[in-house]
């Protein structure tokens, strides 16, 4: 069994820049590296994150712009400054969840 067999949505990678930030704490870029109906992953410079922080993230799926919070699930330091994270959807509109769903090669 693949690792892709595993996984209970299928990924997007993406490249695009997003925002992220804390649910209580002003917005700052991060790098969107995959997207999927479950969550997003993303790298992150220069602030840090635990596991359980809660995270707003604003995105672009085709012409939508997508605000969803989740939860950090994971996070792992590239390097001193770099932080890879795996954030869990907690909260996302339901449109932008079906436009995930239906529309992965526009996930961006």
């Amino acid at each position: 069994m693949t690792e892709r067999d595993r996984r209970k949505y299928l990924r997007v990678e993406t490249g695009h820049v997003i925002s992220v930030a804390p649910v209580d704490r002003r917005d700052r870029l991060a790098v969107g590296t995959d997207i999927s109906a479950g969550g997003i992953r993303f790298q992150v410079v220069g602030c840090e994150v635990d596991l359980d922080d809660v995270i707003r993230v604003t995105f672009n799926v085709e012409d939508h712009t997508i605000v969803a919070v989740g939860r950090v699930v994971w996070a792992t330091d590239v390097d001193p400054i770099t932080t890879d994270v795996g954030l869990e959807f907690i909260e996302i509109d339901p449109l932008a969840l079906r436009l995930l769903e239906e529309e992965p090669l526009g996930a961006a």
